[in-house]
């Protein structure tokens, strides 16, 4: 038993010796320490909730509640980042309005729904460790299923899998979705720019439209939920980690009864538009933001494409 106590204590000292050094080194080096510190957390965190994932998932199948497993692995996420880490997301109240509908913490009690964010790092998982609704699941790449721990409790917990690369089980997946969502009243959650953008200042990637398709045909709405640009918190490309707290908007839904899919296109533009004037707006009302040149809106006329901060 030696050998296993020894594995399982390394990391968390290794975890507590980086992060006292890192009072000590110089700022970049300090900075690399910190960073070093909060991936290890990280990764041991998503190991550990993973792992509960499998036997929450298990346990809800056999009782009934099946829907419910990715949200209860999503908060016990939300809680043991925050202990460990220092960081999390919240909820702000948005000014856009959609068929007299705000959106907020109630429009992520709409049931069922296509939820839709925008994608910037490894971090977006704790931001849905925050925001998921309950009867929620994710779409993942099929490859992420033979991951241990993680894919275990994903294939577990109604996860949509998709193989990108073959077009005819992509369309499958998405026609079992669609029946679950309207069977089951099981709410999705997809990142509709298909990849993390990275982004230091608020920009969104092209949108791929699988999503709208898929709520067009359970006729469904979308509710779009923004998140604040937060290389201040994390930037994976300086080796930077920051403790703070991520502001997020959810949108209120937007309605596609009736649409067809000929309306995908003009859908996806929609959603698009929507969410990046209000990536814009949270910029400004976050301190990182606040100094940086407005990006032009999108989906507005050219005399007013600039927006201004807002309070």
């Amino acid at each position: 038993m030696g050998w296993l106590q020894y594995t399982m204590a390394t990391p968390p000292l290794l975890i507590i010796f980086l992060r006292v050094i890192s009072i000590f080194l110089p700022k970049k080096l300090s900075q690399l320490a910190s960073f070093v510190a909060f991936c290890i957390t990280a990764t041991i965190a998503l190991c550990f909730c993973a792992s509960y994932g499998v036997f929450a998932s298990i346990f809800l199948r056999c009782i009934g509640y099946g829907g419910l497993s990715q949200w209860t692995v999503a908060r016990a996420f939300k809680w043991t980042m925050w202990i460990f880490t220092g960081v999390t997301f919240r909820v702000t109240e948005s000014a856009r309005v959609e068929g007299g509908r705000r959106g907020g913490e109630e429009a992520l009690k709409e049931r069922p729904a296509i939820f839709v964010g925008n994608h910037q790092t490894e971090l977006d998982v704790l931001m849905l460790g925050c925001m998921f609704p309950q009867y929620c699941s994710v779409t993942a790449k099929s490859s992420l299923k033979w991951v241990p721990f993680l894919g275990w409790f994903m294939a577990l917990s109604k996860t949509v899998f998709i193989d990108r690369a073959n077009r005819a089980t992509a369309r499958a997946a998405f026609d079992g979705a669609a029946n679950t969502i309207r069977d089951e009243r099981q709410s999705v959650f997809i990142f509709p720019e298909g990849t993390r953008s990275y982004a230091e200042k608020p920009e969104l990637l092209p949108f791929k439209k699988g999503a709208f398709h898929l709520a067009i045909q359970a006729q469904v709405p979308i509710v779009p939920v923004v998140v604040a640009t937060y290389s201040h918190v994390l930037n994976l490309k300086q080796k930077k980690f920051v403790p703070g707290v991520v502001d997020f908007s959810v949108l209120p839904p937007i309605p596609t009864k009736g649409l067809t899919p000929a309306d995908a296109d003009a859908l996806t533009t929609k959603t698009r538009d929507a969410m990046m004037n209000e990536l814009i707006r949270l910029s400004h009302l976050t301190e990182n933001g606040s100094n940086t040149p407005l990006p032009r809106a999108t989906g507005v006329e050219d005399s007013s494409a600039e927006l201004r901060k807002r309070n």
